[in-house]
């Protein structure tokens, strides 16, 4: 891991790794990065969950972090502006999968009747998923990206993504099966 240090006020040539740069980030900003992103989303499980994608970026990325260009604070709003648009545009294209599915089964069905799907139903399955499964659907699915490209992007290897999105999808059925066209 390379050696690399972070300066700031009254702390000079403090050598931190991106352990420490995520941990002070969050025990300093956390609930004010929580605030805001509440105040954004309207929903506090969805504002926990930008929150601590937040973090894990800056973790991921802390070699990038340069306080001769901006704060520590600044920094993780620059992030967390970036989750928060990347959430509300995936809970976007969730309220359209849906449509995409009963076109999906319209098409290889050949019977209208089998692509009636509660919008609903599957937005709502959707949040029921674990965070890694419910990213790898929508990243791979509903943002069409590659395997390739998601998993450099989430520092996983490309099977772990594939077991992710093998096992969101297989939670996903069952949590539309649980929750019944009634629900």
């Amino acid at each position: 891991m390379p050696s690399w240090r972070i300066s700031r006020a009254g702390d000079d040539d403090v050598p931190r790794t991106p352990d420490a740069l995520a941990r002070d980030g969050y025990v300093r900003h956390g609930g004010e990065l929580y605030r805001y992103a509440l105040g954004r989303l309207l929903d506090d499980a969805a504002a926990q969950d930008v929150v601590q994608e937040t973090i894990v970026r800056a973790w991921r990325s802390a070699e990038r972090f340069d306080p001769s260009r901006a704060t520590l604070r600044t920094w993780l709003y620059a992030i967390l502006r970036n989750v928060i648009n990347d959430h509300v545009a995936a809970r976007q294209r969730a309220a359209r999968l849906p449509a995409l599915v009963a076109q999906d089964q319209e098409d290889q069905m050949g019977d209208q009747t089998a692509g009636v799907v509660d919008s609903d139903l599957v937005t709502r399955a959707l949040w029921m998923v674990s965070v890694d499964h419910r990213t790898a659907i929508v990243e791979t699915y509903l943002r069409d990206r590659s395997y390739d490209d998601v998993a450099a992007d989430l520092g996983i290897p490309v099977s772990t993504l594939r077991s992710r999105v093998f096992h969101g999808l297989r939670d996903l059925r069952r949590a539309m099966t649980a929750m019944g066209p009634d629900s």
